[in-house]
């Protein structure tokens, strides 16, 4: 059965620390190309067709927007697409940056 909800940066670094987790962007990709979460990957429109066919649904996923509100409709449908373990991130890129600045990067 899938999962969706939400989730605080604190939590996210940590669920990323103890297990493999997929972290998607949901940003514009000017936003994403200046600076995201480490070991982010970028997903829009256009290439959600395939992340969704090719991505392991079991692995959890964390979905970021800018400031945490976007993430959470994106979550909820790709937890009905059969994702196990999908988690908003509470606050957003905005809030991992101002937490966590080292653990960002542009690409």
């Amino acid at each position: 059965m899938s999962h969706y909800a939400r989730i605080s940066a604190d939590d996210a670094q940590q669920l990323m620390i103890d297990q493999d987790v997929n972290i998607i962007d949901i940003r514009d990709e000017d936003s994403f190309k200046a600076s995201h979460i480490t070991e982010a990957r970028h997903l829009d429109n256009a290439a959600l067709p395939d992340f969704i066919d090719d991505t392991d649904h079991s692995v959890p996923l964390v979905v970021c927007c800018y400031h945490g509100n976007m993430s959470q409709s994106a979550g909820a449908y790709l937890a009905q697409k059969g994702f196990a373990q999908v988690y908003s991130l509470d606050g957003g890129f905005a809030e991992w940056a101002a937490k966590f600045p080292d653990d960002c990067e542009p690409n």
